[in-house]
């Protein structure tokens, strides 16, 4: 945001419900429309909900004297009125009304009771108490008189730093996405110091992700606690002391062992390891830059023939070789102790796993019975499904005989049968065969017949008109005037 555009004007540009035609309305007292507009109200109270962890998250909220902006909190004071004030529409009159009734909703909490609570902040009990349902009957009684709308309109705006859960639970979706690879590597991957945490993934864990002035902020040590927190009891997803945090692994549930439940001296020794090679590490990197420059620095005198000056700093070269040499050796035997470290903790993983599956088998065994219980019970089945076979067989044996059928007699009727149907089928054959010797006949008639008729001349001629029973008759009539002695 530049230093001429107000918050307003910010408000305006990125927020959906914050257009110009409704700042008349948000700007307003709307505390009245509780009762008279309920729909109006709730989407003013919304708007300014949206608007304030937008604010906050952007790290454009103005912040306690001296400190850095957090982006998790609000903090609620005059300096915030100050910031929001129009020019044209002067201070939000139902800013109050607004933070209020987010506090009820528990969409802020103050920040000391955030971090001091020991009941998740989705705990919501399903039984009121007396005290709950008599303050509940007051409420409405002196809702119904408008005494309670009169009271939140001309009261102050509640004052405090305030947890904005909406941009804590973006902040933990952020901090998933950032460490999704360690849930499947070792203790030591998962193991982390607050102060290496936040040095490491801060800039990775962005909450306005869309706004060019919110990519330089980062997560103040505040806003990291609040975060470890919210993951450790509202999430469940890591273990925390307050200074050491150690992601939980798919393992690690309510049947885990109890050392896994909590941060041991172990976890603390290894967020003090990574801490101390990142650190020397970062040191490494500024020595060979400060040598590099050195050099340059040496070089350019010696052409300038400035022969001091190429002496200092290449004293300076020398002591700051030394250094780094000194860096390397401390990091790489830092590196050597993480990766023993290391190792053994997967000996450890590997040994109760080994231990675990030791136990699921002998288990197992004991319910199976042993060796000798399932040698008996194989016997044994044995046996029965023998004896199922032979008294099969004996009710076979015992069927086929209470039937008194004779076999040779069946089969000479089988016979029988079979010759029948032979001389069936031959007797057809016969009569086709017969069928056919009579058409080859009448073929042969027919063509000796055609024969005689071309020898005399009175084949009939086939004309267009003339159907075959005609020329049927004329065959005969030919035949019937034909003589022996004419043929």
């Amino acid at each position: 945001m530049s230093n001429q555009q107000s918050l307003v004007d910010y408000l305006v540009e990125h927020e959906p419900s914050f257009r110009k035609a409704r700042l008349p309305a948000l700007y307003s007292d709307f505390t009245t429309l509780r009762t008279l507009n309920p729909d109006g109200y709730q989407a003013n109270i919304s708007a300014w909900r949206s608007a304030l962890a937008h604010l906050a998250r952007s790290g454009l909220a103005p912040a306690p004297k001296g400190s850095t902006p957090n982006l998790l909190i609000l903090n609620s004071d005059e300096s915030l009125l100050r910031a929001l004030e129009s020019k044209k529409y002067g201070r939000p009159l139902a800013l109050g009304t607004v933070i209020r009734d987010a506090l009820s909703a528990k969409d802020l909490m103050p920040l000391h009771d955030f971090l001091t609570s020991q009941t998740s902040i989705y705990y919501k009990p399903w039984l009121p108490s007396p005290l709950g349902i008599a303050g509940g009957v007051a409420g409405w009684a002196l809702k119904q008189l408008g005494v309670t709308d009169w009271l939140q309109s001309h009261s102050s705006l509640p004052k405090g730093q305030f947890v904005v859960i909406a941009n804590v639970e973006e902040a933990g979706k952020q901090f998933a996405a950032t460490t999704a690879s360690a849930l499947t590597d070792s203790r030591f991957a998962r193991t982390w110091s607050k102060a290496h945490f936040l040095q490491t993934y801060n800039e990775q864990v962005q909450l306005d992700q869309g706004s060019e002035e919110a990519q330089a902020k980062l997560l103040t040590e505040t806003d990291l606690d609040v975060l470890l927190t919210f993951l450790s009891r509202d999430k469940d997803v890591i273990l925390y002391d307050g200074q050491i945090f150690k992601i939980k692994a798919p393992s690690d549930d309510s049947s885990a062992q109890q050392h896994a439940q909590q941060i041991t001296k172990e976890d603390t020794t290894i967020a003090s390891i990574k801490e101390l090679i990142s650190s020397l590490t970062h040191q490494t990197h500024l020595l060979a830059g400060r040598i590099s420059e050195l050099d340059r620095t040496a070089r350019s005198a010696v052409q300038n023939k400035n022969r001091i000056a190429a002496l200092a700093a290449l004293k300076q070269k020398k002591l700051a070789e030394q250094t780094l040499e000194g860096r390397y050796a401390s990091l790489t035997q830092l590196e050597a102790v993480a990766a023993k470290i290391q190792e053994a903790s997967d000996s450890v993983a590997m040994v109760k796993i080994m231990e675990t599956s030791t136990k699921v088998l002998e288990s197992l065994n004991e319910q199976v019975g042993g060796v000798d219980r399932v040698e008996n019970l194989t016997n044994k089945l044995r046996d029965q499904m023998a004896e199922v076979d032979e008294v099969n067989t004996i009710l076979a044996e015992a069927g086929s005989s209470q039937v008194g059928v004779d076999e040779e007699e069946i089969d000479d009727e089988l016979e029988e049968m079979l010759a029948e149907e032979m001389g069936k089928k031959e007797k057809e054959r016969e009569e086709k065969e017969e069928e056919r010797e009579r058409e080859r006949e009448q073929e042969r008639e027919a063509e000796e017949l055609r024969r005689r008729l071309e020898a005399i001349g009175g084949v009939p001629v086939s004309e267009p008109g003339r159907t075959q029973n005609a020329r049927e008759k004329e065959m005969e009539r030919l035949m019937k005037g034909m003589s022996i002695d004419e043929e």
